[in-house]
């Protein structure tokens, strides 16, 4: 139905290399779609030297919690470990502007993490997380925009109040039900993100990252006679003459007839 025809059970950088350069059972591809750890990542952008495109840098996972009095600590927690548990190299954070909202997040994160059956992995990525208190809801903003999260769920009392001010995050999950989680399985967003700070210029994968665009452009006669002198003038300022004479001896034949 979706045209695919072939299906490789492969992963890790290896994959990544027999994508990038073909073998004898996996054809070389154009462009390479998808997340991993850094290894992976690392391999992505290796293959870039090697001539294959990649949608953008997606590795390891981030999730950035921006609570405040309304929240539900019990929620944020069981968030901050979702993406805590992909590896001991990702990393989650919570900025909050109530002390109080902090203390009982971590209280909770104390509770839950010993339920969990990829606990040290997560108690390794937390090692490396932050909780930091902000004056306002406005800071917590700030900061996030300068974080660039992957994932960024504002579990505010309004959380619509901030959508304006979110320039760079990968997803964006707003209110207290919309968990990182969700976006992952069910919601219809794709969950492959820019990752370290990428999310300031790459946008997630989306149709449009599958779309290659092609310009087409024709020009009458008439019509390069009304702009062919300011081209000359642009090219002959940069010195490239043949730019200049492939304009010149077009309008001279229309000159001409």
């Amino acid at each position: 139905m979706t045209g695919v025809t072939s299906v490789y059970t492969v992963g890790g950088i290896q994959a990544i290399a027999a994508m990038t350069l073909g073998t004898e059972t996996i054809p070389a591809v154009y462009k390479i779609f998808g997340p991993g750890n850094q290894y992976v990542t690392a391999a992505k952008q290796k293959a870039l030297k090697h001539g294959t495109a990649i949608d953008m840098p997606a590795g390891p996972s981030e999730l950035l919690v921006i609570a405040d009095s309304a929240c539900n600590a019990d929620f944020v927690a069981a968030d901050l470990l979702s993406q805590a548990e992909h590896g001991s190299d990702s990393q989650v954070m919570i900025l909050s502007d109530d002390n109080e909202v902090i203390d009982k997040v971590m209280k909770s994160l104390e509770r839950q993490l010993p339920l969990l059956p990829r606990r040290l992995i997560a108690a390794s990525a937390l090692g490396h997380s932050k909780a930091i208190l902000m004056k306002t809801l406005d800071e917590c903003i700030d900061l996030s925009n300068c974080y660039a999260p992957e994932h960024l769920i504002i579990a505010t009392d309004n959380p619509a109040r901030l959508i304006g001010k979110v320039t760079n995050a990968g997803s964006v999950f707003l209110g207290h039900f919309s968990c990182e989680s969700a976006g992952d399985y069910a919601t219809g967003t794709n969950h492959t993100l820019p990752t370290n700070g990428n999310a300031r210029s790459y946008s997630g994968v989306s149709l449009d990252s599958f779309v290659k665009k092609i310009t087409f452009q024709e020009i009458t006669s008439g019509g390069l006679g009304l702009i062919g002198n300011e081209i000359i003038k642009m090219a002959e300022t940069e010195g490239l003459t043949a730019h200049a004479k492939a304009i010149s001896v077009r309008l001279k034949q229309g000159r001409n007839g």
